[in-house]
């Protein structure tokens, strides 16, 4: 029986698929992390993944309330802050501009605060650098390969939305008594990519102790060393700075088990081991242990809240009355339906978790959060 052929040389793959299957056939497997890595570099460096036409649709792109709601959060951070006159604002991850664009146009309501405003965005792909240049139009900003680039000499307020769910993550599982790593490797006998486990010997280093200790086997524990590396350095960054980090993003508010990994196509969940590059990877953030990166880096963490709340708490119910209340008919119905899907438990008000940190033993009372215990 003749062997199938080669993935690599399919030529109804796409090349960014064939480069990367045939470079996991040339290492004979590699970890969960570098898979994820690899595919989402591949797929943001060729897509156009956002909005309708895209593969999926983000909190900004929904509704210019989500915007508003975190513009007038840094409007509000700077007045507490007695209103410098230098201010660094930057977004991770900023897709399309819509956020930031959202965020500035909120920020004229107070012209000193705009005319504070030096706009930074953290964003490694020249084609999103291109739409986001687009969405600022006339405003200047600064572009960024990675957050620790930031200046740090300014009052710093620094936002995230839907940035840590694409950074890739480790997989251990429990089996037999011991922690294994998931790896992808290529199965020749079925010409496709599968999971497959080996040993780990440092899975006990990034698995919180209570947990070990309760875990049954077939327990699957994710942890994101990327992740926790930037969090950590945008911790330094406001201990150092002032200011405030704020981040948004769906995930859990304590570490736990799971397996949360997915895919998503054109709107729908897609199976991740295929057609790797073409589709986005991402998985559930632990905020968690990005609270617990920032605050081992020096800030002062805030409890995690949800999605729905947060806004709730900022506004967004009586802001979108405003809206309504000049909007056309069809535009009266559609922002109920927005708001809805923004803060619902049942959609995205739940799942949605944000968390803020800063500098400690500052007097600023980031609106939407609690002091805990």
């Amino acid at each position: 029986m003749q062997p199938p052929p080669a993935a690599s040389k399919n030529p109804e793959l796409s090349k960014q698929t064939q480069d990367l299957l045939a470079y996991i056939r040339e290492k004979g497997g590699i970890s969960v992390a570098e898979y994820m890595q690899r595919a989402v570099s591949a797929y943001y460096a060729h897509a156009r993944p956002f909005g309708k036409e895209g593969d999926f649709i983000t909190s900004p792109d929904i509704s210019q309330l989500f915007g508003e709601m975190i513009g007038l959060w840094c409007a509000d951070l700077w007045m507490q802050a007695g209103r410098p006159a230098r201010i660094m604002l930057a977004e991770l991850g900023p897709g399309r501009g819509t956020l930031m664009a959202d965020i500035l146009r909120t920020a004229r309501n107070w012209p000193d605060f705009d005319a504070a405003l030096s706009v930074h965005l953290v964003e490694t792909s020249p084609q999103l650098r291109a739409l986001q240049a687009q969405a600022l139009g006339d405003r200047q900003a600064q572009w960024h390969d990675d957050a620790a680039s930031l200046p740090k000499d300014t009052f710093s307020l620094i936002i995230s939305n839907e940035f840590f769910d694409a950074l890739p993550v480790r997989q251990f599982i429990r089996r037999q008594g011991a922690w294994h790593e998931r790896y992808v490797i290529w199965d020749e006998a079925e010409a496709a990519l599968r999971f497959t486990t080996r040993p780990c010997a440092d899975a006990e280093a990034w698995i919180p102790k209570a947990l070990q200790q309760t875990a049954p086997d077939g327990s699957v524990f994710e942890y994101s060393e990327q992740s926790c590396h930037i969090a950590a350095t945008l911790g330094a960054h406001v201990a150092q700075s002032g200011g405030a980090c704020l981040a948004i993003d769906y995930g859990h508010a304590q570490s736990g088990f799971g397996d949360t990994l997915q895919a998503v196509s054109r709107h729908e969940y897609a199976d991740v081991l295929s057609a790797p590059g073409t589709r986005d990877i991402t998985a559930h953030v632990d905020f968690d242990a990005l609270g617990a990166a920032a605050a081992a880096a020096g800030a002062a963490v805030w409890p995690v809240v949800t999605q729905g709340a947060f806004l709730g708490t900022l506004g967004i119910h009586m802001r979108a009355q405003q809206l309504a209340a000049r909007a056309t008919p069809q535009q009266q119905a559609q922002i109920p339906l927005d708001v809805h899907r923004l803060t619902a438990p049942s959609a995205m008000g739940d799942l949605f978790k944000v968390i803020c940190w800063q500098k400690k033993g500052a007097a600023l009372a980031p609106a939407g959060f609690a002091k805990g215990e």
